[in-house]
């Protein structure tokens, strides 16, 4: 954990973050090759990999936890090389272990992390029992770290990332282990920190999590970037929309997926009975295709029930693009290289 007060530059234009061919090497291992990166103030930029994509690593060096072998990269106006006490002011990180002191409080954690960002003793108190409560930690604030859960240490973590009002957020994993119910709260918060004007760049291997938070993607992959966009964006490169429709009678279904493969309508590429769900899958990919699709069925009087379309999963785009399945592992060859 990080964690960093709200002084420094201000008003430094659009983009809270700026990256250009960034580069780390380990050894002979290029984990980081030349990436090109902007993330735009009061946003959530989702960064999405495989296992050892870099993502990490990234993370590591935009925190000035790690120098950088080529590029360039500035966060809230500062360069991550040339200026990085005056960038640590204004960041805050929450890696994906839970760093804080076990032989204290939770309660201690917080107030020595604000005093050691300058917050008065005031300050520091008021800020470590609203974080507290924030988490669902009030509880818990005098009990020694070492007998919190393996939930509790993560929210405390995060917590202690937030202390200092960070202006950039850096979330990296952030709801690895996590139950439901404490995922959905470190989403309400990070929503809530954003609404307040901040910025965060989130990495993830949880499809359903860059989905619920992130304004934009970035995927990488072996160190460099692949794809980027909105989600909307990413998920219409990979094969644009599904019609489904569902027709009165289940037993339609055969005839109305032949009517549709036979009919030639222009670039329709075929149409699937799904007996099981009752219903005509129809790839499509523009609005002219749904259109001529469902006056075709008027023409021929089938009655429907239900009409509906559906955009790719993010589990889905993501397996098109790395051509691998996304997986919740934590990129463990990734954080040996840069501890050693």
């Amino acid at each position: 954990m990080v964690g960093m007060t709200r002084q420094g530059n201000t008003g430094h234009g659009r983009n809270a973050v700026e990256v250009r061919g960034l580069v780390k090497h380990f050894g002979d291992t290029k984990a980081v090759d030349g990436i090109d990166l902007d993330v735009r103030e009061g946003t959530v930029m989702g960064v999405l990999g495989p296992n050892g994509a870099g993502k990490t690593t990234l993370v590591r060096m935009l925190s000035t936890l790690l120098v950088p072998d080529g590029g360039t990269a500035t966060v809230a106006g500062y360069d991550v090389v040339r200026q990085p006490r005056q960038l640590r002011r204004t960041i805050g990180l929450t890696g994906q272990y839970a760093s804080v002191d076990e032989k204290l409080a939770g309660w201690e954690n917080l107030y020595m992390i604000g005093r050691l960002l300058d917050l008065s003793r005031a300050d520091a108190r008021r800020r470590a029992d609203e974080m507290l409560e924030r988490f669902s930690l009030t509880d818990a604030a005098r009990k020694p770290v070492a007998k919190y859960s393996g939930g509790m240490r993560r929210r405390l973590d995060l917590a202690a990332s937030m202390i200092g009002r960070p202006r950039v957020l850096y979330l990296d994993e952030p709801t690895t282990g996590l139950d439901p119910r404490t995922r959905n709260e470190v989403w309400d918060e990070v929503k809530r920190i954003v609404d307040e004007g901040n910025t965060v760049l989130l990495t993830t291997q949880y499809m359903e999590e860059a989905g619920q938070l992130a304004s934009e993607l970035t995927v990488v992959d072996q160190g460099r970037v692949i794809a980027e966009g909105r989600v909307p964006e990413l998920k219409a490169k990979v094969g644009g929309r599904t019609l489904e429709i569902r027709p009165v009678d289940r037993a339609e279904l055969p005839r109305m997926a032949e009517a549709l493969a036979q009919a030639g309508l222009d670039g329709l590429s075929g149409a699937t009975p799904d007996e099981e769900r009752g219903v005509v899958s129809v790839p499509i990919i523009s609005d002219e295709q749904l259109t001529a699709v469902v006056g075709l069925l008027g023409e021929r009087g089938f009655a429907i029930a239900d009409i509906a379309t559906h955009l790719p999963s993010l589990d889905e785009v993501f397996l098109a693009i790395t051509g691998q399945r996304a997986t919740h592992q934590d990129e463990q060859t990734e954080l040996e290289e840069v501890a050693a």
